[in-house]
C-alpha cells in the first residue's frame, strides 16, 4: 500500500511537471487513490473528449469534505413541514421577492408569455434555492461533488457524473474549475442547476451570448421557465388547492406516485374536496392528493400535473408547496 502510494505521488508530480509551465501550481488530489478514480477519469475521457491530463488538471487540489456527508444525512426535507415552510415562506423573503419581482418585471414577464410557466413559480423557485441569489452557496462544487461522488455509496454514481458534467462545463466556458461554487450537493448559481442540466435547460436570456447562471439573474429566469416547460408545465393549468378530507383512510387517497394521477371524481367519493367552495374542479381532471403536517395536524392538497413537474427540480412534496406558496405571495403583492 506504501509503495503504490508513493508511485502515484511520484506520478503527480511527473504529471505537473511535463504538463505545466513553471509558474503552474501542483497541488495533491485527494481523490487519486479512490479505486474508482481511474475508472471515473476514463468515462470522463471518452463521454466529453478530455485528455487524462485535462481531467487531472481540473481535479488539481481538489479536497475531500467530510462534512457533506453528514449534511447529507439530515436535509432540510427531514424537518416536518411546519418546520420546513418557516424557513422559505417569511416575511423578509417576501419582501425581498418583491424587490427582485419589481427589478426583473421584464424578464419575467417575457419568460411568462414566451414558456407558459407563471411568474410566481420562478420566484419561488429563486426565493427557495438561493434566496434571490442572496445565497448561491459556498462550497467549492468540484469538492463537493468529489467528495460525493468517491465517499456517498447511495448516489457514487450520479454525483461522478456531475462531477464530469462539471469539469466538462468548466473547459468549455473557459473558467477554472475551482473557481466555480455553489451548494453541498453541488447545484450553481442563481436556480441552483447541477453542471449536467447548464448545457441542457440553460439559456441566454439576457442576449449577451453567454449563459452565466452564476452572475446574470435574468439567464436565471429564462433557464427556469425553459427547464419546466421542456419538463411538461401545462401552459394557463392548475397548480394545487388546498383541500379537506372527511374520510377516515387518508392511506388511500394519498398520491404514492406523482406521475400516476387519478381522476378527482374518483378522490371525491372517496371524501376529499377543496378547502374553498368557490374553487369547482371536473371530475376528470387528472390529480392527486398530498399529504403535509401542519402544527395542528394534517393538512392535503389537490396537485395538478404542473405540481408533479415542479418536483422533477427537487422531488420534496415539501418544497413543491413551499415554493408554490411563497411565489404566490410575492405575486400577489
Amino acid at each position: 500500500m506504501l509503495k503504490s502510494g508513493l508511485i502515484q505521488k511520484v506520478r503527480n508530480l511527473t504529471f505537473c511537471a511535463a504538463a505545466f509551465s513553471v509558474s503552474s501550481f501542483c497541488q495533491a488530489n485527494s481523490f487519486a487513490n479512490d479505486p474508482n478514480y481511474n475508472n471515473f477519469k476514463m468515462k470522463t475521457m471518452q463521454t466529453y473528449g478530455l485528455s487524462s491530463e485535462q481531467v487531472d488538471w481540473a481535479m488539481n487540489g481538489s479536497k475531500n469534505l467530510p462534512s457533506i456527508i453528514s449534511i447529507m444525512e439530515r436535509p432540510g426535507e427531514s424537518k416536518p413541514w411546519y418546520s420546513y415552510k418557516s424557513m422559505f415562506v417569511t416575511e423578509g423573503t417576501i419582501q425581498k421577492g418583491v424587490r427582485f419581482k419589481n427589478q426583473y418585471a421584464d424578464a419575467l414577464n417575457r419568460a411568462e408569455q414566451q414558456y407558459g410557466v407563471p411568474q410566481s413559480i420562478i420566484l419561488g423557485i429563486l426565493g427557495v434555492e438561493t434566496g434571490f441569489g442572496s445565497n448561491k452557496g459556498s462550497f467549492i462544487t468540484r469538492d463537493a461533488l468529489a467528495t460525493l461522488g468517491f465517499g456517498y455509496e447511495r448516489r457514487a454514481q450520479y454525483f461522478q457524473d456531475e462531477l464530469a458534467a462539471l469539469i466538462a462545463w468548466s473547459y468549455k466556458d473557459g473558467v477554472p474549475t475551482n473557481s466555480i461554487v455553489g451548494s453541498y450537493a453541488g447545484a450553481v448559481g442563481y436556480p441552483q442547476f447541477m453542471p449536467s442540466n447548464i448545457p441542457k435547460y440553460g439559456v441566454d436570456y439576457d442576449g449577451n451570448g453567454h449563459i452565466d447562471l452564476r452572475n446574470s439573474a435574468v439567464d436565471a429566469i429564462g433557464s427556469i421557465a425553459n427547464y419546466l416547460a421542456q419538463h411538461g408545465w401545462q401552459r394557463n393549468q392548475p397548480i394545487a388547492f388546498l383541500a379537506r378530507y372527511s374520510g377516515n383512510n387518508p392511506d388511500a387517497i394519498i398520491a404514492k406516485d406523482l406521475t400516476q394521477p387519478t381522476p378527482y371524481g374518483v378522490l371525491k367519493s372517496q371524501g376529499i374536496s377543496p378547502l374553498n367552495p368557490i374553487v369547482k374542479i371536473d371530475d376528470f381532471d387528472l390529480v392527486n392528493v398530498i399529504q403535509l403536517q401542519e402544527d395542528y395536524g394534517p393538512a392535503y392538497y389537490i396537485t395538478y400535473p404542473n405540481f408533479q413537474v415542479i418536483t422533477t427540480y427537487n422531488k420534496s412534496r415539501m418544497y413543491a408547496t413551499a415554493l408554490w406558496l411563497l411565489g404566490t405571495e410575492i405575486a400577489s403583492r
